[in-house]
């Protein structure tokens, strides 16, 4: 039962890339890569949370996953998904994409919820990811979490929902609303 319910999970993110690799702005992809994750229903560590090995990169104007779909493939986008998971566990996916202030207000057309932290107010001794995904799960998972970085942190955004076809949908809804905006 565990092997299929894996294999469901990486035909569902295949499913995911496959469109992104498609349809997707490249512009979307931050400078460290975008990765897109989906945890198995009980998930609690980053080995039941399938990726994309390597992340997905930009490559010219084309979207490029890097490697296959393994889990275990991203701790990033994996603390994003287990986090949203304690709070709503059908929240089983996220991925990362490049934050710009010109992509904020198409949240807001395409009514999309979004919550925001800030990095300063980061309590010592805590996973970022943790923290803030938390601080803004407090009453109910949000469609999209960003921040605007800090000192060596790019600022991102954090599209989440509950599989990878929905998030990859909600990310094609907002690369379609950008194609002429400076990010």
């Amino acid at each position: 039962m565990m092997q299929e319910e894996r294999e469901k999970v990486v035909d569902r993110l295949e499913e995911a890339v496959a469109l992104l690799v498609e349809r997707m702005d490249a512009r979307l992809i931050p400078e460290v890569g975008m990765n897109i994750g989906y945890a198995l229903p009980d998930a609690r560590s980053k080995d039941d949370v399938a990726g994309v090995l390597g992340r997905i990169v930009r490559l010219g104007e084309a979207v490029h996953p890097v490697g296959e779909i393994a889990f275990g493939a991203s701790d990033h986008v994996a603390r994003i998904v287990i986090t949203a998971m304690r709070f709503d566990p059908r929240i089983r996916s996220a991925a990362n994409i490049r934050f710009s202030e010109a992509i904020l207000p198409e949240l807001d057309n395409l009514l999309f919820e979004v919550c925001s932290f800030d990095r300063e107010n980061e309590p010592p001794g805590v996973q970022t990811m943790d923290w803030g995904v938390a601080s803004c799960c407090r009453e109910g998972v949000p469609d999209v979490i960003y921040d605007r970085g800090a000192v060596g942190k790019e600022p991102m955004i954090r599209v989440l929902g509950e599989d990878p076809v929905t998030v990859a949908q909600n990310i094609l809804k907002l690369s379609n609303r950008i194609t002429y905006a400076q990010l």
